[in-house]
């Protein structure tokens, strides 16, 4: 898939709630792989989450370990309640 291509993009947890949108993403140089979404969380989800809103928005480094799939949108393998407690998803410090 080209990278470009999953700027933009939603994404849906397993229970099809809309956790934000993809922003960036972090690259593994050396094997060409990329490790980490960044996705900018609503504002419904980043207070869920706990995530402090800056400048108007929370945005997360999700690691790629979440995904279930990507097309129309990304689908990660786990509901909201689920990610609360994941180490998978991290708050980037901008």
């Amino acid at each position: 898939m080209n990278f470009d291509k999953l700027l933009g993009l939603k994404v849906m947890t397993s229970k099809a709630y809309t956790l934000g949108e993809v922003k960036g993403f972090e690259l593994d140089t050396e094997n060409w792989k990329v490790t980490h979404l960044h996705v900018k969380l609503t504002d419904q989800a980043a207070t869920q989450l706990g995530f402090k809103k800056r400048f108007r928005s929370s945005t997360v480094c999700m690691a790629v370990e979440l995904i279930k799939a990507v097309g129309e949108f990304v689908s990660i393998d786990k509901s909201l309640n689920e990610i609360e407690k994941s180490p998978y998803i991290t708050a980037i410090k901008t």
